[in-house]
């Protein structure tokens, strides 16, 4: 039979090159290797905080742990009578910051300064009062740059006209009086005068017993009439040689002196508001 055409340039099957042959099995034997893989590069595992597992219920199963997740272990509790571990200092001395929930205790409170204490007066006055009175001048004292003098009652009215008539204090500026009910002599009468000529200023205290009068100042300064009424209405002290010695601010037949020391802060004449008033007294 013959020989079956082949189209040009074809080569026959028994033309094949030998290693065309031995492809499949080659091929079969050994597949192509494939390219490596890229590297993957391996990322810094992030800290989770530890949370706090929920009460387990009877039957429930153990949760998974979570890969590559070391869980945090439990701190054990020490032991009854274990010395507690000691606190590393801080770095330069420093002191451990308090404890939380503790405020800090506020840092005490400066001492309170002295109180300040009379000087004695020293001055020509006082020189020309002590040779004419002698021991009747008690105290002549400076207190905050104040002057003030303390004289017995019984040369009162004396040293108060030489202020006036011989020294030149010819304002008188107040008269008050003070109650101090656990002493013997209770209340300390003041007469506070003033010298235009000299511009000085100071003060004249006497001690009276409950019941003594006092000497009135109106014949040398005509101001203490209405200075003096004030101190007897408040007080309840008398003054001798007073022209018009009444009330000033309360009603006349007023019972108490508000200004004592044992008149109570909300004390009242409940009579006199019941009579006067027609109520009754709410206090």
């Amino acid at each position: 039979m013959p020989d079956e055409l082949h189209p040009i340039g074809a080569s026959s099957p028994a033309e094949k090159p030998a290693d065309e042959k031995a492809a499949p099995a080659t091929a079969s034997a050994s597949p192509a290797a494939e390219p490596p893989a890229a590297p993957t590069e391996a990322k810094p595992a992030t800290p989770e905080v530890a949370k706090q597992p929920a009460a387990e219920k009877p039957g429930d199963a153990a949760p998974a742990a979570k890969p590559g997740v070391t869980p945090a272990a439990k701190p054990i509790p020490p032991a009854a009578g274990a010395p507690k571990p000691a606190v590393a200092a801080p770095a330069g001395g420093a002191k451990p910051a308090a404890a939380a929930g503790v405020a800090a205790k506020p840092p005490a409170a400066p001492p309170k300064p002295p109180a300040p204490k009379p000087d004695p007066w020293q001055s020509p006055l006082v020189d020309k009062l002590r040779q004419a009175y002698g021991s009747g001048l008690r105290e002549a004292s400076t207190y905050m740059k104040q002057n003030y003098m303390v004289v017995d009652k019984s040369i009162a009215s004396d040293v108060l006209r030489d202020l006036c008539k011989q020294e030149q204090f010819d304002y008188c500026v107040d008269v008050t009086a003070v109650h101090y009910p656990k002493r013997d002599e209770q209340f300390d009468i003041v007469w506070i005068l003033y010298s235009f000529a000299l511009n000085q200023r100071i003060r004249v205290k006497t001690q009276i017993k409950e019941g003594e009068p006092a000497p009135s100042a109106v014949p040398l300064w005509p101001t203490a009439n209405w200075l003096e009424r004030e101190v007897y209405d408040m007080f309840g002290i008398h003054f001798t040689g007073h022209p018009d010695l009444r009330r000033i601010l309360m009603p006349d037949d007023w019972k108490g002196h508000p200004l004592r020391k044992d008149y109570g802060l909300t004390q009242q004449d409940d009579q006199w508001v019941k009579n006067n008033l027609g109520i009754e007294s709410g206090q």
